[in-house]
């Protein structure tokens, strides 16, 4: 049996690597496609947001559990205010997302409440890393207002963690529970990372040296 905290400490030290990268100058670079400028960056986080709005929403929709189906209902209205946020900087209201990330395909596909719960924590610690990218190209870019929405995000992802903390504690009921949800975090992680370094290396880029 474990605890919430040994969970994510575990979980961030076994995908130290991916976790590291993914909150490397280049996950937007890889995000964009090569393209770093305001116009791409922001429809590359409205992808992301919109994904992550319809995902939780639909497993919202889907739970028996109680308190997942609200965490998770909770979640999806934080994604989808992200979402239209994104959209006013953006400029552009009939903005159509076409990308969704491998990270949420992979999310989509899981089905238990306990794999759910666990890959949500993988997320959140993979989100993390690429939002304080979005947050310093902002910085960079001379324009500390947008900087602070998404720093603000970074914030609701704080408190994502918190939601998702209790959640493994209410639904991982035996050590196996918790392999199941640890199993799910790093698969998170990885289809995150995944993506990353499929994208560079299309780029001709290599995704391996932190910068």
């Amino acid at each position: 049996m474990t605890d919430a905290d040994a969970f994510l400490e575990t979980v961030r030290d076994e995908n130290q690597t991916a976790l590291s990268r993914l909150g490397s100058s280049k996950s937007l670079y890889a995000d964009t496609g090569g393209d770093i400028d305001t116009e791409p960056v922001l429809e590359a986080t409205a992808d992301a947001e919109h994904a992550a709005w319809q995902t939780f929403s639909a497993w919202a929709d889907d739970e028996d559990t109680d308190a997942a189906s609200e965490a998770f209902a909770t979640t999806a209205d934080e994604e989808q205010e992200h979402f239209e946020t994104v959209l006013e900087h953006l400029g552009n209201d009939e903005y159509e997302p076409q990308n969704v990330p491998d990270l949420h395909e992979y999310l989509r596909g899981l089905e238990s409440t306990v794999e759910r719960v666990g890959a949500f924590a993988g997320r959140v610690l993979a989100s993390k890393r690429s939002k304080e990218q979005v947050v310093g190209y902002f910085v960079g870019d001379a324009d500390p207002q947008t900087a602070g929405v998404f720093r603000d995000f970074g914030d609701d992802l704080d408190a994502q963690l918190e939601r998702v903390s209790d959640l493994l504690e209410d639904v991982c009921e035996s050590d196996d529970d918790w392999d199941r949800a640890e199993d799910a975090a790093t698969g998170a992680i990885e289809a995150a990372y995944g993506e990353y370094v499929e994208n560079l290396e299309a780029m001709g880029a290599n995704p391996k040296p932190v910068c």
